[in-house]
């Protein structure tokens, strides 16, 4: 799987994972959240946009998505789980490279694709608690802008 970067283009998980570290020693002192989010739209295929986040709180960010295709699901229940199951895929991932080579006290972040209005507000516990199940915070719509804003413009 590559990334996909607006300024460096196309990256390995590890290049992508190696400039994370070298924005967050830009300025070692700032507050950083790191967050993975998922996205889908539906076309004769259903195009699956997977956003990393690197949010420097109060001072901007840098992005990475990654694009998969896949067959149209029969629901959008099982288009949410997937997506969900594709952010924890690659959040876990994460996870465990920053354990290993990342900043201590770093967590990861998993921004949903589902909200209190609309279909998906039925949802909402389960999606949520397989996210806090598998040891993640999850934000949901207005919040989660890594699924809803960054991950939602590529998958168009």
């Amino acid at each position: 799987m590559f990334f996909f970067s607006p300024t460096k283009g196309r990256l390995t998980f590890e290049k992508m994972f190696q400039d994370i570290l070298d924005y967050i020693a830009e300025d070692v002192g700032a507050s950083y959240k790191l967050i993975v989010g998922t996205d889908s739209q539906t076309r004769d295929e259903v195009c699956f946009v997977t956003a990393v986040v690197i949010h420097r709180v109060g001072k901007g960010a840098r992005y990475f998505y990654a694009k998969k295709y896949d067959r149209k699901m029969a629901s959008l229940r099982q288009k949410i789980f997937y997506e969900t199951s594709l952010s924890l895929s690659l959040a876990s991932r994460l996870a465990e490279k920053i354990a290993t080579h990342g900043p201590a006290r770093m967590g990861v972040e998993i921004h949903l694709d589902v909200g209190t209005e609309g279909p998906t507000k039925e949802m909402i516990r389960e999606i949520v608690g397989m996210v806090v199940g598998s040891g993640f915070d999850a934000k949901i719509k207005p919040e989660s802008f890594g699924a809803s804003t960054v991950a939602d413009k590529h998958s168009k």
